[in-house]
């Protein structure tokens, strides 16, 4: 669900303050979208917000959300809006953020 060996690498990058403020923009940059994709009726602009979700996720190691956001966005650029899940790209969005902040202090110890 987390790649844990891309966030590590990310921290290691960035260092420890710079990482906190990435995490922190992160998950209210990708909030912001989800909000908007929980509750949006007119998909017209799904390919560019699944887009967008799935670089965010790519970058701090959803590596589940992202592989269907990328899923998604193929689908929407196809026309095929019918096919993609909202439901399992929230609920996999929604899990992925609780491993993600639960093994967060894990991952600053280590």
């Amino acid at each position: 669900m987390i790649n844990w060996s891309r966030v590590r690498e990310l921290r290691d990058e960035i260092g420890e303050d710079e990482f906190a403020e990435v995490v922190e923009i992160f998950l209210e940059e990708v909030e912001s979208e989800i909000e908007i994709l929980r509750h949006q009726s007119d998909f017209h602009n799904l390919e560019a917000q699944l887009h967008f979700l799935k670089g965010s996720a790519l970058n701090l190691g959803f590596s589940d959300f992202s592989t269907l956001c990328q899923q998604g966005e193929v689908s929407a650029r196809q026309g095929q809006n019918s096919l993609i899940d909202i439901s399992a790209i929230l609920r996999c969005y929604d899990q992925s953020r609780s491993v993600f902040v639960q093994g967060l202090p894990d991952l600053t110890t280590a």
